[in-house]
């Protein structure tokens, strides 16, 4: 009777262990269901992938294309080998979106920095995480989403910059990483950790770039530090020199930068060093030819005795939302004013330069009526 009872007993619990089983691998099919049906939405019909594999903890995807807007500078705005996303498969039973990482291998994103200096990436799966419920034929992603980890990994950063130039002038950076945590849409009030590091591959050097900090989204509030080692100064020439006044021709040189800056209620204030090591310029002879305002001829002196290198200390404060503050013109004017300090050039030296440059334009006048 005892043992009568016992096996009963056994194969009772079994039963119950046999359901639960059965309702687990229910609920486990449907969240992987979920996971792929909502990364499909998300992709939206711009988006395609080779494949979408839903494993019992991630989803994998391969050969990743995210297609450019109209008007997008490159063909496609992202690319990538592979994608692997690890959801909260308890908050998607829930129908809540709780993305613990997402990775994303191999990749090229092209960012995009608007004449007005706002940055743009990835508008399409914007878009598409921010569809509206009604009337959606695919399934909708719930409007509260977190995201606790991204990373990218063994990639490349191509940075289209309307500012510089229309088309927008190139820069890529190569072998990248980038993380970014504590994603909270779509509010983005809370502080979220950045991190990218990579290389700026130039004619003659291969310089680093990284970047660090967190910012607020919402808010704009942010403390970041952003770094330059040993790039090719010709491929900063548009940024440093040129819009700063630099006419004469930059033949060769590394750019090392620092600059620390903190945004709280939209005022900035911002500590940076910049060094230009072996700064060579050509000298055309021409006297309209300036270096940061400054005649060629003196510049190229004063680089001489410097053997090339010069280093300039700077500090940037200013209200983000006056229209007057610029940062491009306050920092390229603290540029050029500590460029010629520390290189010696006095006010009568700049004078000078500037009595050669009205001479030039007379000889010039007269070289053209002929007399």
């Amino acid at each position: 009777m005892a043992m009568s009872t016992g096996r009963r007993v056994v194969i009772a619990v079994a039963g119950i262990v046999l359901v639960l089983i059965v309702v687990a691998l229910g609920g486990l099919y449907f969240a992987q269901y979920e996971a792929k049906q909502r990364v499909i939405a998300a992709l939206g019909p711009l988006g395609s992938a080779e494949s979408i594999d839903v494993g019992l903890t991630s989803v994998r995807l391969t050969h990743v294309r995210l297609k450019g807007p109209p008007g997008w500078p490159a063909t496609d705005a992202l690319r990538a080998d592979q994608i692997t996303i690890t959801p909260d498969v308890r908050e998607l039973l829930q129908k809540r979106v709780h993305i613990r990482s997402v990775v994303v291998s191999g990749f090229d994103l092209s960012v995009v920095r608007e004449a007005d200096g706002t940055l743009n990436l990835l508008p399409n799966l914007r878009e598409s995480l921010n569809r509206p419920d009604a009337g959606a034929s695919e399934p909708t992603l719930p409007r509260e989403k977190r995201v606790d980890h991204i990373a990218f990994e063994q990639g490349t950063f191509e940075f289209y910059d309307y500012t510089v130039r229309k088309p927008a002038y190139k820069v890529a950076v190569t072998q990248a990483s980038a993380t970014v945590d504590n994603l909270h849409l779509p509010a983005l009030s809370d502080p979220t950790t950045v991190a990218v590091n990579g290389a700026i591959v130039g004619p003659s050097h291969t310089g680093t770039v990284s970047f660090g900090g967190w910012i607020k989204i919402a808010s704009k509030d942010s403390q970041t530090t952003s770094t330059l080692h040993g790039v090719d100064v010709v491929m900063l020439d548009p940024y440093l020199l040129k819009k700063a006044g630099a006419k004469a021709q930059v033949t060769g040189g590394t750019v090392d930068m620092t600059v620390e800056s903190t945004v709280s209620n939209y005022h900035l204030h911002a500590l940076g060093t910049l060094t230009l090591h072996q700064l060579q310029l050509a000298d055309s002879g021409n006297p309209l030819d300036t270096f940061l305002s400054i005649p060629t001829k003196a510049a190229v002196a004063a680089l001489k005795s410097r053997n090339g290198d010069i280093t300039v200390h700077f500090v940037l404060d200013g209200n983000l939302r006056d229209p007057k503050f610029s940062v491009n013109e306050n920092l390229l004017n603290k540029l050029g004013t500590g460029f010629a300090q520390v290189m010696g050039v006095s006010v009568e030296g700049v004078a000078k330069g500037a009595g050669e440059t009205v001479k030039g334009l007379g000889n010039a006048l007269k070289n053209l009526l002929g007399q």
